[in-house]
């Protein structure tokens, strides 16, 4: 079985993602397993919401998060839909094995959803930086991943994840393409601060803060995100 490993920034569409995979018989997801780890013992400068929830309930040990996932890909594909800035370590030996996907969304994009929850990320935050570093680490490998978008996705998404999972050397299924309204057990407990417009949906569609402009005051991480954007959009799986 196969463990895909969804390596993403916050407000990516990585939530829709993680749905969609859902949606598969032959497929188990897990929402940020590392997030409690990440809270516990990474470097966190803005507050994060329902922290003390998620560190009282998460397990915090790195290690026995990854004990877990091969557990359960024992019996099933495992989707793992998890922020790149929770990895804190610069050498993650364990993922050299799994299907590395990185999702990544235009920075102005993405900080302009993201403040609507957390009013002043840094760079660390949204994990663009991470994720270019991550992409370097399985490169040097010879594990290179598979770069998506989020806007890329949302031209065609039956096309693109077909191509996806063509990758992946899975089936595709056209129940990915669609969910009920409302969460899902996976949910993790975060879900009500961040997933409303996942909840509202049916299915991959452009969200509301697309097109909005981002404050003044986050410009210089815009500036420094897209840095990191560019680099892994060379690397981009197109949706021609």
């Amino acid at each position: 079985m196969k463990i895909i490993n969804l390596i993403s920034g916050p407000r990516n569409l990585s939530t829709a993602l993680m749905y969609s995979f859902a949606q598969r018989k032959d497929c188990r997801v897990l929402d940020e397993p590392y997030y409690g780890f990440y809270l516990k013992h990474g470097r966190v400068e803005v507050a994060h919401p329902s922290k003390a929830e998620i560190i009282r309930t998460m397990e915090l040990s790195d290690k026995k998060v990854t004990e877990n996932i091969k557990l359960l890909a024992e019996t099933s594909h495992v989707f793992i839909k998890g922020m790149a800035h929770h990895y804190l370590s610069e050498t993650p030996t364990h993922i050299l094995n799994w299907g590395n996907v990185i999702l990544i969304r235009h920075p102005k994009k993405l900080l302009a959803s993201f403040s609507k929850v957390i009013e002043n990320p840094t760079i660390s935050d949204i994990g663009i930086k991470k994720a270019s570093e991550l992409f370097l680490f399985l490169k040097e490998h010879h594990k290179t991943p598979i770069v998506m978008d989020s806007d890329e996705l949302l031209k065609n998404p039956e096309q693109y994840l077909r191509k996806l999972c063509e990758l992946l050397k899975i089936p595709f299924y056209e129940r990915m393409l669609h969910w009920k309204k409302g969460g899902i057990p996976e949910d993790g407990i975060w879900a009500k601060h961040w997933y409303q417009n996942v909840h509202n949906s049916e299915g991959f569609s452009v969200q509301k803060t697309s097109d909005q402009h981002i404050p003044e005051r986050l410009q210089l991480v815009l500036d420094e995100a897209l840095i990191y954007y560019n680099i892994l959009k060379i690397h981009l799986l197109k949706n021609d």
